[in-house]
């Protein structure tokens, strides 16, 4: 199975995210089962936030994780930008473990930047590590240049991940940021690793012709496909969404997946790396 080290600490390449889920109560049983599917599978990263339906998929989170042992899962949350401040920071911090239901977080992340100076946000950030409340923390939707800012604050190389959105057809983070982030040091979380909500249905991504021959040749699905895809350099973790308990499980199979040069040129054919700089997507 593909890992990659976070913070010292080896996880599988393939996590769990969930975004969107927490918010209808009739689903919560089956988001439940999915996330309890994913880690029975293998997984142990369990991505989440605050701003994920205000609190709703921490909560989830924290009754999906109920049976486990705590040191089995590496548990990441994120703090709102509008919140990441030296009077706020701790204060939500401290919500999101009672919505888990734990005393600390493995990964911390600033969800993207706001209003707060950086290095306000990053001084608190270090302060919660050095407390107890976090055992790492790091950045979301940050580009080259924010990653070069956060870089030259004191404590700014004690960031240990940026989590962007990154697959297949959105690859500008190719071309500038993930050459920075291999140089230094710093691995990426992928989320949105197949789009979005919406892929549950199926896509241009999911229904290309390549991406189905080759998926074939490998029997698994377009989706692990391109889950393998996406952690095919070793220094990525990929956090698809889903709340089918199948769905869940098998996304765990692109951690096993090899693809041989010549597939990988074959997609790149299809779906081109980028040979300028892009804006940054977000979703």
């Amino acid at each position: 199975m593909k890992k990659v080290t976070l913070a010292g600490v080896e996880v599988p390449a393939i996590g769990i995210g969930t975004w969107h889920m927490g918010e209808d109560p009739s689903q919560e049983q089956r988001e439940i089962q999915a996330i309890r599917s994913g880690l029975d599978a293998g997984a142990s990263v369990v991505d989440t936030a605050e701003m994920y339906g205000s609190g709703k998929s921490e909560t989830l989170v924290g009754k999906a994780l109920a049976p486990y042992q705590r040191d089995d899962i590496y548990l990441i949350s994120k703090v709102l930008p509008h919140n990441a401040s030296k009077a706020k920071l701790e204060q939500h911090l401290d919500a999101s473990l009672q919505r888990l239901q734990t005393d600390y977080l493995d990964l911390y992340l600033y969800h993207w930047r706001g209003g707060v100076p950086l290095a306000e946000t990053i001084a608190e950030l270090d302060r919660m590590k050095q407390i107890g409340k976090i055992k790492s923390w790091g950045v979301s939707n940050f580009d080259v240049t924010d990653m070069e800012e956060l870089w030259d604050l004191p404590a700014g190389k004690n960031a240990v991940v940026n989590e962007d959105l990154y697959n297949i057809e959105e690859r500008g983070i190719e071309y500038g940021l993930l050459p920075w982030q291999h140089e230094y040091h710093v691995p990426l979380i992928a989320y949105s690793p197949v789009g979005g909500k919406q892929n549950e249905l199926g896509t241009s991504m999911l229904t290309n012709q390549v991406v189905k021959e080759i998926a074939d040749q490998h029997n698994v699905t377009p989706y692990v496909l391109l889950l393998a895809w996406i952690i095919r350099n070793g220094q990525t973790i990929a956090i698809p969404q889903t709340n089918n308990p199948e769905h869940a499980a098998a996304n765990m199979q692109a951690a096993e997946l090899e693809l041989t040069t010549a597939e990988l040129a074959r997609l790149d054919q299809e779906y081109p790396k980028p040979d300028h700089k892009v804006p940054l997507a977000i979703n």
